[in-house]
């Protein structure tokens, strides 16, 4: 007679000590890598890239060593070194000569992103999966991720019709996939409406659903040149201390609104979070192991104070062990070769 699930209990103890030994199942590499069971695969790697305007050469990130900010010509090189080494996808952000309380450049065909967009695809297609992150910070001349009322708040309903324009630019340019990161109440639905009246339907959303008023942002807006030039963005992204069902009531929102994917971010500081994220949706779930994540990790290491292979590796095994389907990092390329 066959049991009934209900009838089957799980085991929860073994034989004691001798007879038990766990560690017979770690005495070797072989048997280690056999009983895996968290394991990382290139193509779930998303790589973060700075294209900026107006620069002869790359220029290196000094916060984030290892990290420039890319011509289009440098941008183009790195990328198909990236989808040599399996890379997943990379994510672009864009650093224009020209800012205004707008972000003008944001939507521009001729815009910095737009037209790197169009290089890609004319050079590696469908090689890896070019996404765009879809926000204003990089392109206003006040650093925030949108636009601003009399009194210097952040209008949420006003910036929703500038993220649904930059969204069909970057779609009409070759996106495959629009990242909206700004935290405004609402931009998914308006992103996706705008797209659909677009003919671009078929086009995903990757929200930036759970993203916090970090401090681990710092290198970022180094190299995307979006520091706010007063306040912070408290006021918009989450309290890192707020309510936890806070961040799941963003996700729901999200995928109500249309969202095919949610991520959270920072990666580290919130494994908890990302954990939960996983347990509530049923679609692909995203990590961004942050600029302030990869700075401490490089600067540890060129110190001599950690083992810098082993700390990225353990990193980004923590990320997926705690669920994330995809995860954005700056060593996806270097950790993609070792992976293959």
């Amino acid at each position: 007679m066959t049991a009934s699930p209900r009838d089957i209990r799980p085991v929860t103890e073994t034989a004691p000590f001798p007879a038990a030994r766990p560690r017979r199942l770690r005495r070797t590499a072989g048997l280690r890598r056999l009983v895996a069971g968290t394991r990382l695969h290139p193509a779930e790697l998303i790589l973060p890239m700075f294209v900026k305007e107006g620069i002869a050469g790359p220029q290196p990130v000094g916060s984030m060593p290892g990290v420039v900010q890319h011509t289009r010509e440098s941008l183009r090189k790195a990328a198909h070194e990236a989808a040599e080494a399996g890379v997943g996808g990379i994510i672009l952000f864009g650093v224009p000569e020209q800012k205004d309380a707008r972000g003008s450049a944001a939507d521009d065909p001729e815009g910095i992103v737009q037209v790197a967009l169009r290089d890609l695809v004319s050079d590696i297609g469908d090689s890896l999966v070019v996404m765009t992150d879809t926000c204003l910070d990089e392109y206003t001349d006040h650093g925030h991720c949108g636009l601003l009322t009399e009194s210097g708040e952040v209008d949420n309903d006003a910036t929703l019709e500038r993220y649904a324009s930059a969204a069909v630019a970057q779609a009409e340019a070759g996106s495959q996939v629009i990242a909206p990161s700004g935290m405004m109440d609402g931009q998914v639905g308006a992103i996706r409406e705008a797209l659909d009246a677009n003919g671009f339907a078929e086009i995903p959303i990757l929200a930036y659903s759970a993203k916090y008023a970090s401090a681990f942002y710092g290198p970022f807006r180094d190299a995307a040149e979006c520091a706010p030039q007063f306040g912070d963005r408290s006021a918009y992204q989450q309290d890192p201390a707020g309510p936890v069902g806070e961040a799941l009531r963003e996700v729901r929102l999200d995928l109500a609104e249309g969202a095919d994917a949610v991520m959270v971010k920072p990666a580290l500081a919130y494994l908890d979070i990302l954990r939960q994220v996983r347990d509530l949706v049923e679609v692909p779930v995203a990590a961004y192991q942050v600029s302030g994540e990869y700075a401490m990790i490089e600067a540890a290491a060129a110190n001599g104070w950690i083992d810098r292979d082993r700390a990225i590796m353990e990193s980004l095994i923590a990320i997926r062990r705690a669920g994330a389907d995809l995860i954005l990092t700056y060593w996806a390329t270097e950790v993609a070769r070792r992976l293959s």
